[in-house]
């Protein structure tokens, strides 16, 4: 099975990149899942319908999320349905509305998705994000999973590579978000966990983490506040990371795929 995962879509001029580059990409590469960060999916950060239908139409299975999923109030009803595709952090507290995991059913076999926000800048209220992952594995122990895949929301590559480590053979795959930054580090770890530290945004590459330098450049320099807008036209990077499974769970290989495309 090859499952993959698209790194934190930037707004409207993300979701139009995935609209041209992933349908031609899943027929090419024979690809059978697709997980997409989606907190920042819509202009503004955070998540509506209209988005997530945006990305069902492309071709996007499963939708995860992190410390932008409610900052739009449609993300709460988006999150509380009876059987969501898509999640938020499980280590935010227990009354957070939604669910930090979920059990997505292919004509495959059962996936196990997980979400966790890491600990460093994200506040003190938050669950250990090793122990709730820890405690989400042995509440799913006796379930028959081709896959568990772990989006790791966090801060520090330092947290991303341990996790990594941590969960290495226990998981399919743990995968790095929220930095919107690539990095060149997509392997299979020792005992068969397929890792990457962060899969990069899909946006605009002429931009600062998606918005406009202009704005950001202005706030250092000026230090006022400015208000975020994003680019509506360009060139893109749709970062991903396609991971093939095999055999008890484990990923034979990793591949990074970073592909441009225009948006006009």
């Amino acid at each position: 099975m090859k499952i993959l995962y698209i790194g934190d879509i930037v707004a409207k001029i993300g979701r139009r990149a995935v609209s041209q580059v992933l349908p031609k990409l899943k027929e090419e590469r024979q690809i059978d899942f697709v997980i997409a960060q989606a907190e920042n999916m819509s202009t503004g950060n955070g998540i509506t319908k209209k988005a997530i239908n945006e990305m069902q139409d492309a071709g996007v299975d499963f939708f995860t999320g992190g410390n932008h999923s409610f900052k739009k109030p449609e993300g709460v009803e988006l999150m509380n349905q009876p059987e969501p595709n898509i999640i938020r952090p499980a280590n935010y507290p227990g009354n957070t509305p939604g669910r930090g995991w979920q059990i997505a059913k292919t004509p495959f076999g059962n996936i196990l998705v997980i979400n966790v926000l890491g600990q460093t800048f994200n506040g003190p209220l938050l669950d250990h994000p090793l122990k709730t992952i820890d405690s989400i594995i042995e509440q799913n122990k006796n379930e028959k999973l081709l896959a568990t895949i772990v989006d790791f929301h966090g801060d520090l590559s330092s947290e991303k590579v341990a996790i990594g480590f941590y969960l290495d053979g226990r998981v399919t795959a743990v995968v790095g978000s929220h930095t919107h930054v690539s990095t060149a580090d997509a392997r299979v770890l020792p005992s068969g966990t397929a890792h990457i530290s962060d899969v990069g945004m899909t946006g605009p590459i002429d931009s600062v983490l998606g918005v406009k330098k202009e704005i950001i450049l202005d706030r250092w320099l000026n230090q006022l506040p400015n208000k975020f807008d994003w680019p509506k036209t360009g060139v893109v990077q749709f970062s991903s990371i396609l991971v093939d499974v095999g055999s008890n769970a484990k990923a034979t290989q990793i591949e990074q795929i970073l592909i441009k495309t225009e948006i006009s």
